[in-house]
């Protein structure tokens, strides 16, 4: 089951340099929870919602796996992402640390924890400078996320529909 896990792991960082969002969902369990500074409690579908969501958007993005390991049922990642982000043209370099925990051959607990402070610096400049150490300014943009996290899965639903 290790090497299940190991290369579990291995394939979802491949989708995402792939940005293959897709592939990146099909890794979750059913009932899946992920958690990161950006969207804190996210559960079920949105998981994978949200990683279609974010490739779909990516511009010159790349991922790095920087290293990984697996367990039984645990695993634990260290990844990089750089990216242009979306909503105001500026680069960002995003060093993440990955906790999982496996069910049944897939992710059913996904943990990603990065410096606030540091993407808000990156991808907002001044008002990440200034504010990134807030609550305030997490606050808002938690609130941003979850409505464009919101507004995409009911778009992708109306297109799996129509």
């Amino acid at each position: 089951m290790i090497e299940a896990n190991d290369y579990l792991i291995e394939r979802f960082y491949a989708a995402f340099a792939s940005r293959d969002g897709d592939a990146m969902a099909a890794c979750y369990a059913p009932g899946a929870h992920f958690s990161d500074p950006v969207f804190p409690d996210l559960n079920g579908d949105e998981p994978g919602a949200m990683w279609r969501m974010l490739t779909s958007q990516a511009r010159e993005l790349r991922i790095e796996l920087i290293e990984h390991e697996a367990e039984d049922d645990r695993g634990s990642g260290r990844w990089r992402a750089q990216y242009v982000f979306s909503q105001t043209g500026r680069p960002v370099v995003n060093d993440v640390r990955a906790s999982f925990r496996f069910a049944d051959g897939l992710i059913a607990e996904h943990t990603d924890d990065f410096s606030f402070y540091r993407w808000s610096r990156q991808a907002l400049g001044a008002p990440g400078l200034l504010l990134g150490w807030t609550p305030l300014l997490r606050t808002a943009v938690r609130k941003k996320a979850a409505a464009s996290l919101a507004s995409f899965m009911q778009r992708d639903a109306h297109s799996s529909s129509a």
